[in-house]
């Protein structure tokens, strides 16, 4: 399934208005981006969706951070189209892909691990 790159920024956008106000207005120093393959240094050691890396939280979980976090850059989540072209087949599957991606990795920002986002369908 292929998808322009305006239209897979537009999913992703999409998918952060769908969440809820009250986890939006939880993030913190977090920057949302995309990208079209993670590169190899981001794909050692990673347990991948189909062999694939769909996205990548990288940073502090804020259930981690103390009071002497400040004057960090900030964590980064990135979302990768190639993978999601390559694991969906429909144009319908890629959006609801992005949508559980882009919630997986913010599970990850709140502190929560790869088997518990899982397990709940992410």
């Amino acid at each position: 399934m292929h998808m322009s790159d305006q239209e897979f920024e537009g999913v992703i956008e999409e998918a952060l208005a769908a969440i809820p106000t009250r986890f939006t207005e939880a993030l913190h120093n977090i920057a949302i981006a995309w990208d079209y393959e993670p590169t190899a240094g981001e794909l050692g050691g990673l347990r991948c969706s189909d062999g694939e890396l769909l996205g990548l939280y990288t940073g502090v979980p804020i259930t981690q951070r103390t009071t002497s976090y400040s004057g960090v850059m900030p964590d980064i989540i990135t979302i990768f189209k190639g993978p999601h072209e390559r694991v969906c087949a429909t144009h319908q599957e890629m959006v609801e892909q992005i949508g559980k991606t882009v919630i997986h990795e913010i599970g990850h920002y709140f502190g929560f691990d790869d088997d518990y986002l899982h397990a709940h369908g992410y």
